[in-house]
């Protein structure tokens, strides 16, 4: 991981201990001090001047947008979406983003608290003990809620969080971000004006050469539609999602063919699936096990010398993404909850996975943690959408753009920027079903490339095609993983998947549904940490 656009960083704050300090400096990339006081330190791997500095007050941030100048820690957050540090000569904070998108790891030790951009480095200061309730959520969910990470020592910083020291104690701060503080009410924004509104924000990367991934979707071909109204030297690329279809392929080569734009397939090789799932594993830090079909395109983009313009956050935001018609009629609170947590749950695999023990163990442990992750949406009128983005955007979804286009390379995500994602909130949920306003917005932004085939109508594919992670050597792989949760924790999975286990690689044939491969996914991952972490875990129990 080379740190060319978003630096590494890792300090504390509180009643520092030099040595224990040390050693997390030491235990990752190398850094340089950016900050040195009795209270607060910040080291770097690139230099990292603060935005302010006067006196005895600084503040400093590290994510893809720079503050102006200093104000309130939520303010900074929730403008520019960026982690930082701030004292004002009687405590130091340290914030997070408002939604949590460049992550912030904590360990508390003594009277101090130690962060680090990645988890590994502060693994050096705890001891390693598995964290269940974050691998419930993990296997069920696909992403870890909340502050868990898959190690008991080690939290994660929530978005719209900080950590405080005022010379006295440590304590936590949680605010409530812009988006929450006022109700969006539907104001009526138009079509017309959403993709005006793009066209303002697009002016921040003016001059700049632009990578617009184009997939089948509505996102991309929206954002490469603007980009190249507005004259931009842009590309476009595609790659398989290894959804068995590539229908993404065809699609977008029709886009991209009606906007005049120079479009490349970015090709996959099922031989390199089981390097390409690993890799991308142990990148993540083992909280996900989406993405590792996209490890040849970042790499790709890592030597493009483009900003990648990704379409995270579209989805909720214009067209009810992972939204239900049970969540849209739901009558009460835990309905809507329900509803919301089911949509972003796995369904039921074709037979039984985990024991009974253990699925009803987990079931209760993601329903709590749900419910706590969003708890502050609860009531509000765009509680659907913002679920969405402060869960699976944020923990899933972002880390394709966050952590493995950055920090190598800058990426762009026009939907989250203050004024379009205000906007865009603000039109109501009833507006956005079954995508009626989406398809408004891509018509006042080309109507031309709007009428073209999209993947969120078209199910049926054009061509079916081989998956990359159903392949030979993808369940070579996943069996050598599962044999290993088989052995380390048995009663974690059903006596069903044991047989089949025990069959070897071909048996998992069987499995080809889409809930099915999900499912076997999150328990490769899950092996290959407790792979990884064999000499440091132990004997490993289970709460179930």
């Amino acid at each position: 991981m080379q740190f060319n656009v978003r630096p590494y960083v890792c300090g504390g704050l509180g009643r520092i201990d030099t040595v224990v300090l040390g050693k997390l400096a030491a235990a990752g990339p190398r850094v340089r001090p950016a900050l040195q006081t009795a209270e607060a330190a910040l080291f770097s791997s690139a230099p990292l001047p603060p935005y302010h500095r006067a006196g005895g007050s600084f503040a400093f941030s590290w994510g893809e947008r720079r503050p102006a100048a200093l104000d309130g820690w939520m303010t900074v957050a929730e403008t520019y979406e960026t982690p930082g540090l701030i004292g004002d000569g009687s405590r130091v904070t340290l914030h997070a983003g408002a939604l949590g998108l460049v992550d912030v790891y904590y360990v508390r030790h003594g009277d101090a608290i130690y962060f680090s951009s990645l988890i590994q480095p502060l693994l050096s200061l705890v001891p390693i003990e598995i964290d269940w309730s974050a691998w419930a959520s993990i296997l069920q969910v696909t992403f870890p809620l909340g502050e868990v990470t898959p190690y008991q020592g080690v939290k994660r910083l929530p978005g719209s969080s900080a950590l405080v020291f005022d010379g006295e104690r440590l304590a936590t701060e949680r605010g409530l971000p812009r988006w929450l503080r006022s109700e969006p009410y539907e104001t009526w924004t138009s079509a017309h004006e959403i993709v005006e509104l793009l066209h303002e924000v697009y002016k921040d990367y003016d001059g700049r050469k632009l990578l617009v991934p184009v997939s089948g979707g509505y996102d991309s071909r929206l954002l490469a539609s603007v980009a190249r109204a507005r004259g931009f030297d842009v590309e476009s690329w595609t790659t398989s999602p290894d959804d068995g279809t590539d229908t993404d392929i065809a699609f977008a080569r029709s886009i991209t063919r009606e906007l005049g734009i120079s479009h490349r397939v970015i090709t996959q090789s099922a031989d390199a699936y089981p390097g390409d799932a690993a890799e991308v594993a142990r990148r993540l830090e083992y909280l996900t096990p989406h993405h590792a079909w996209y490890a040849p395109f970042a790499k790709e983009v890592h030597r493009s010398g483009r900003v990648l313009v990704d379409g995270l956050a579209g989805g909720p935001l214009l067209k009810n993404f992972m939204v239900s018609g049970a969540a849209l009629e739901a009558t009460s609170q835990a309905e809507r909850s329900a509803a919301v947590l089911k949509s972003l749950s796995l369904g039921a695999p074709s037979q039984p996975f985990l024991s009974e023990a253990a699925s009803a163990w987990m079931d209760e442990a993601v329903r709590e943690q749900f419910a706590a992750a969003t708890s502050m949406l609860h009531g509000h009128r765009a509680e659907l959408p913002l679920s969405v983005l402060h869960t699976r955007t944020v923990r899933g979804i972002a880390r394709s753009a966050v952590n493995l286009v950055g920090p190598e390379a800058s990426f762009a995500a026009p939907f989250i920027h203050p004024d379009f994602f205000d906007a865009a909130l603000s039109v109501g949920v009833a507006r956005k079903d079954k995508g009626r306003f989406y398809r408004e917005v891509l018509h006042a932004a080309n109507p031309r490339v709007a009428a073209l085939p999209s993947t969120n109508v078209v199910k049926q594919p054009l061509l079916r095609v081989p998956l990359r992670s159903t392949a030979a050597p993808a369940r070579a792989y996943a069996h050598r993983m599962l044999e290993t949760v088989a052995a380390r924790v048995p009663g974690l999975l059903s006596d069903e998947l044991h047989m089949v286990i025990a069959g070897g690689p071909d048996a998992l044939t069987r499995f080809s549904g889409w809930n099915d491969r999900f499912w076997i996914r999150g328990l490769v991952l899950f092996g290959l940490w407790l792979n990884d972490f064999e000499n440091d875990l132990g004997e490993v129990s289970s709460p179930f």
